[in-house]
């Protein structure tokens, strides 16, 4: 059993989606802390003025785990992001194909980051044909170990749900491969090139919210995307 585990991502990009297509179970890694300026409460999309950020506004501290952050919901975010991706992809293909499920998504009501960065991921991997069952880091029960033992972590997740093979993204050094080796648990690290597919609004822009590539290519997304992983093992886990 391969598992696939990463921290919940507002509308990500197609490197998220490959290795989550790649794996049998992805968790949502929701108990680190929560990383500011990074992915887990915004992403961009293409529009006819360039690459545009989609922000979720939140209430952090320093040290918040990312299940604990609360967005701010007195910012009228979500209509603003449904009108910028309306602005942006009105001309696109699939745009009428799946207007309706954006607008319906955009009319949620979400009170923290986790579970809406969780189900924005989760209704895109839909949408792509990606049906790899998903599980939050938080309602799995862990022993207790380390807090600062990132690799302990991950072996304990995937002790915890019976995955022998853990699919590790391209930023992999600081995994410490004894642990999974004497866990017996390979390791699987991805390379990701970046496809090229055709957009909107002039030349290509790489490292979108997948929901670019969706809009554009609808049922060809999944292979387009899936197409830039190849896998390399670094752990046999044979003891």
């Amino acid at each position: 059993m391969k598992i696939a585990i990463h921290q919940p991502h507002y509308v990500p990009w197609l490197g998220y989606f490959a290795k989550w297509a790649a794996a049998d179970l992805f968790v949502f890694l929701d108990t680190v802390q929560f990383e500011k300026n990074g992915w887990q409460n915004r992403n961009r999309i293409k529009t006819r003025d360039g690459p545009r950020w989609l922000t979720v506004p939140v209430r952090v501290s320093l040290g918040t785990p990312i299940k604990d952050v609360t967005i701010d919901g007195s910012q009228p975010w979500p209509a603003r992001h449904l009108r910028m991706i309306e602005h942006a992809y009105a001309k696109a293909p699939c745009w009428p194909r799946w207007r309706d499920r954006v607008r319906e998504f955009y009319g949620g009501q979400w009170t923290h980051l986790a579970p809406l960065a969780a189900e924005s991921a989760a209704w895109l991997a839909r949408a792509l044909g990606i049906a790899v069952p998903t599980r939050l880091a938080s309602e799995i029960a862990l022993p207790d170990g380390d807090p600062k033992d990132a690799t302990g972590r991950l072996v304990a997740l995937c002790r915890a749900v019976g995955a022998d093979t853990y699919l590790a993204g391209t930023a992999s050094s600081y995994m410490d491969l004894d642990q999974f080796s004497e866990a017996g648990i390979a390791v699987e690290t991805q390379r990701y090139e970046h496809p090229s597919y055709a957009q909107e609004h002039g030349e290509f822009t790489p490292f979108l919210s997948a929901l670019d590539l969706l809009l554009m290519h609808g049922d060809e997304a999944l292979g387009i995307l899936c197409g830039g992983s190849s896998w390399s093992r670094l752990s046999l886990g044979s003891r």
